[in-house]
């Protein structure tokens, strides 16, 4: 691998970038929030101002070099510029996910030993409260919302703005101090610290570097051309890696505009509003946008509903060769273009997808028959393969060569290999430093040379030098009979169907596959009104006759489509049921990142597991469940076991004719 070197002048550090904006793009919008109704926006001079200010009010509190800074809320300029300001600073940023629950959130505040914690409102204020007796390590807590703070004791708690305004009126005093501070950063020096989402146990603490960060912006930005005029929608957890990535190493390389929305309830709007030129969101979020687009044909006029469908049937058929500027015939490019008119503009509208130019997805393998929904409608949705450790990017999708079975050529700068077991390796500019603390899975993940492990497999083709993801290499296994079992393909094709949220296929080392589904509560609800099914909760609807019997028809056209794959045919469902409750991250059965815990899920279920293969007709369950204020409960319902038929793969009829 070619090392990198220090960019030319003194692009070495995200402040560095930050005052490079400021000269060359001082008039152009950095940051737009809504707050109240109303779009507010800051330059990019504006924003070194504040920047600068707010870091100056930390020195003014004590802030060492070195210190960890955690910043827990919702996406919103305040809480990006104290990621910044803490770089300046000399520290370190380490964003938390606001939806944490106290102990996992007490976890990663002691294991990184944060002296100083960055609240959005009075809610992340009280779970640091809750756990700060065990953290002794904690001096100052920070709030940006003081609603609701005004009778606390604020001996060792201070609103935002005042640390801000108190960097800028002694101003004079920390000025030289911060200027020393900040030329110290180099290519070397910490930029954030990102921890994992803990899917086989306790979070790691990935530590990125201002190398990893700015060569992973410059060579992501390059592949796509992105430039400083972009706008993208800042929405998804700041802790994510993704976030810092987009939100921060590439608006801060490009100079583009990070736009915060008012809150999740108001995020579609605000995303119509803003028509992002760039745009990223997990599978998760397309398909709940995909669920929201059915529920309202399904409640349109006659007209609007054949006009959706008619030009729906065109796209499917054209849209993707269009996009990729194949040859498609007049006749059906004029219908498309009536199309344009009639359905996909006004759809791409709503969805606020009018401006898109690029949209990536990745965290998540996408269904395909998702993937191919958003493109027919001419959006340039790619996918993406990448890890914390890498800094996100791996590989990435070229324009016209897009398809929903590969994650693309590797990125710019990357390198990748394929062990003998298929699993996957990687090293680039962007492989991290360490795990923080961990120099034993430090050294397990990556060797001398840099390569990492993935822990997925996966595959090159020959034709097309496109990397295709089987599963996670833990989870690919074989059935007795020695055929292929990848769980996470046949899950996908089912979470294409709106009313399915969620799935989990079992059949490692077993005879037949067999899973636990999840229906989507607003898809199903939105039925039942519609039907005049009445229901009292999640738990009846789910295992209303009706519903069951859909999601059987679902899960036997997916065995149909599993069917026609060689390789992975075996994995089809043989019997399912519907949970009674929807898989939580607070229960431990997902990640805050919405990944399942396969070994979580096993473990707690095992009796619904072994009725799915005792030929049992029915089991009676109790299921603890934790309540959004933490408390814990239980929960006990009496599950129906659905057998779906399966269908013989092409290949076998063919042997079993000759």
């Amino acid at each position: 691998m070619t090392a990198t070197t220090t960019p030319p002048g003194d692009l070495c550090s995200v402040p560095a970038l930050l005052r490079r904006n400021a000269r060359d793009f001082s008039a152009r919008t950095a940051y737009r929030e809504k707050e109240y109704g109303i779009w507010q926006s800051w330059t990019w001079a504006e924003t070194l101002q504040e920047i600068e200010w707010l870091a100056m009010g930390f020195l003014a509190l004590g802030m060492e070099r070195g210190d960890h800074v955690a910043i827990i809320g919702r996406n919103r300029p305040d809480h990006y510029w104290a990621m910044v300001a803490a770089q300046m600073c000399g520290a370190v940023p380490v964003p938390l996910y606001q939806d944490a629950v106290a102990e996992e959130m007490a976890y990663v505040l002691g294991h990184c030993g944060a002296r100083f914690v960055v609240c959005g409102d009075q809610e992340q204020v009280d779970k640091v409260i809750d756990v700060q007796d065990e953290l002794h390590q904690i001096d100052h807590v920070l709030y940006h919302d003081k609603r609701g703070m005004r009778k606390y004791d604020h001996e060792h708690l201070n609103w935002l703005s005042d640390i801000r305004d108190e960097g800028k009126a002694s101003h004079y005093r920390h000025e030289d101090e911060l200027h020393r501070r900040e030329a110290e950063l180099d290519y070397e020096s910490t930029c954030v610290m990102l921890y994992t989402s803990g899917t086989t146990g306790k979070p790691k603490g990935v530590v990125l570097s201002n190398r990893n960060i700015i060569e992973t912006a410059k060579n992501s930005s390059a592949f796509d051309g992105l430039g400083s005029k972009e706008e993208i929608l800042a929405y998804l957890p700041m802790a994510w890696v993704g976030d810092f990535i987009f939100s921060v190493g590439q608006a801060y390389w490009n100079g583009f505009c990070v736009n915060c929305p008012e809150s999740a309830d108001t995020m579609m709007t605000d995303l119509r509003e803003i028509a992002p030129t760039y745009y990223f969101a997990p599978p998760r979020v397309f398909e709940s946008q995909l669920t929201s687009v059915t529920i309202r044909m399904e409640d349109a006029g006659s007209v609007k509903r054949w006009l959706y469908r008619h030009y729906m049937a065109l796209a499917n058929r054209v849209g993707p060769a269009i996009l990729d500027g194949k040859p498609v015939g007049l006749l059906d490019r004029l219908r498309y273009a009536l199309g344009e008119m009639a359905v996909y503009g006004p759809l791409k509208n709503t969805l606020g997808f009018s401006r898109v130019r690029v949209g990536y997805t990745a965290g998540e393998a996408i269904g395909p028959e998702i993937f191919d929904f958003y493109r027919s409608l001419g959006i340039n949705l790619k996918q993406l393969y990448g890890q914390t450790e890498a800094s996100v990017f791996i590989t990435q999708q070229p324009d016209h060569e897009v398809r929903a079975d590969t994650v693309g050529i590797t990125s710019p700068g990357v390198e990748i290999k394929i062990a003998d077991n298929g699993e996957i390796y990687y090293r680039s500019p962007g492989v991290f430093v360490e795990y923080y603390k961990n120099p034993e899975s430090t050294a397990s993940t990556k060797d001398a040379e840099g390569w990492v492990a993935t822990g997925d497999a996966g595959f090159f083709e020959e034709a097309s030098g496109h990397l295709r993801i089987i599963d996670r290499a833990k989870d690919v296994g074989k059935m007795a009979d020695g055929h292929m079992f990848a769980p996470k393909y046949v899950e996908n094709k089912l979470k294409f169907y709106p009313d399915i949220l969620e799935a989990v296929v079992f059949g490692n080392g077993r005879d037949r596959c067999t899973a636990f589904i999840n229906i989507d509560l607003t898809a199903v609800g939105n039925w039942a009104e519609r039907n005049n099914i009445a229901y009292a909760s999640y738990q009846e609807l789910a295992g209303h006759p009706r519903v069951l019997e859909t999601i059987k028809s679902h899960v036997e056209e997916v065995n149909a489509s599993v069917a026609q794959d060689e390789m992975l045919s075996a994995c089809q469902i043989h019997r399912f049921l519907v949970l009674h409750k929807e898989l939580d991250a607070d229960d431990g059965e997902m990640t805050r990142t919405r990944k399942v815990r396969r070994g979580m899920i096993e473990e707690k279920y095992d009796d619904l597991i072994t009725a799915l293969y005792d030929g049992s007709e029915q089991i009676s369950t109790t299921t603890e469940v934790t309540y959004e204020d933490g408390r814990k409960g239980s929960i006990s319902a009496t599950l129906q076991l659905v057998d779906a038929a399966t269908v013989t793969p092409k290949h076998q009829q063919k042997v079993a004719a000759e």
